[in-house]
Parts: C-alpha cells; sequence; structure tokens
C-alpha cells in the first residue's frame, strides 16, 4: 500500500484538465481544509474529492451480519477480509466527517467516484460537475432564487 499514490493519480487528472477546459481555475491538496481535497475552487467555496471506487467503498452497502456487500465497481478481496472491511468502512466515515466539517465551515463538496470517469462517461460526467459549480455560484450570489420565484409563478400563472 506504500505505493498507493494519493496525488495526482490518473482520475484526478481526468478531472483537473476537464475543468481546466471549461474555464475553472482551482487549487490543489489545500491542507487547510479538513480532509485535504483534491481540488478547491475558492470562487464557488466548493472542494472536489476525486475517489477511488475500491479504497472509499462506492455503492457498498453493510449487509444484517455487519459485513459489506460488494458493488459492481468495488470488490472486497477474499483474503484477509476483516481487515478490509474494516479499512473500507473507516474511510468512508472519515469521508462523512471530513465533508460535514466543511459544510459546517460553508463548503460544499463534490465527490466524483472513479467509475464515472470511464471513458462512456467521462464527458457527461465533467458536463455534470461544470453545471453544479455554475449552480452553486448562481446560488450563492443571489441571481438563482429569483429565475426560481420567476419560474414559479409562471407555472402558478397555467
Amino acid at each position: 500500500m506504500a505505493s498507493i499514490r494519493s496525488k495526482d493519480t490518473k482520475p484526478e487528472l481526468v478531472v483537473r484538465k476537464g475543468l481546466w477546459k471549461r474555464g475553472f481555475r482551482y487549487r490543489l491538496n489545500d491542507k487547510r481544509l479538513p480532509g485535504h481535497p483534491d481540488l478547491v475552487l475558492r470562487k464557488y467555496r466548493t472542494c472536489i474529492f476525486v475517489n477511488g471506487c475500491f479504497w472509499h467503498g462506492h455503492n457498498v452497502t453493510e449487509s444484517q451480519v455487519s459485513d459489506l456487500v460488494n458493488s459492481a465497481c468495488c470488490k472486497i478481496p477474499r483474503t484477509n477480509r476483516e481487515f478490509w472491511v474494516a479499512k473500507i468502512r473507516r474511510n468512508m466515515q472519515r469521508d462523512k466527517e471530513e465533508q460535514r466539517k466543511l459544510a459546517e465551515m460553508g463548503w460544499h463538496s463534490i465527490t466524483v467516484w472513479e467509475c464515472s470517469l470511464k471513458p462512456k462517461q467521462k464527458e457527461q460526467t465533467l458536463d455534470s460537475i461544470a453545471f453544479t459549480l455554475n449552480h452553486i455560484w448562481l446560488k450563492d450570489h443571489g441571481a438563482y432564487p429569483e429565475v426560481e420565484e420567476t419560474c414559479l409563478q409562471a407555472a402558478e400563472e397555467e
């Protein structure tokens, strides 16, 4: 596990290049924020975490026996299973706690999963991130509630 990288992973580079091409500027691995987010967009008060499906237990559910059940993109090894279950569970709990702390500080969190960056889904995922960032910016700067209000009024008139 010592050779597992935490920075500049392939999924992270895909997200970084995609956001840069779309005009978003960011900082990397800000140590002042809980969890050291992979990307920090201060203008949007948003942190982006690019998580590997295995290490962070993507779509893994807990069974009745307090064991983790495999998902399509996260297969828990059969050997030394208790160790891996405990490790993945700790990572999942830590992720939730870090996002809670960021929310208390007024930051938005976006989690991008490794499996959503496969070639077939990559552009859709990056467009979705860009849409979410623009939505956050509009909402934080007071432009979005007026748009929602106008839409609600138009819907009520019909």
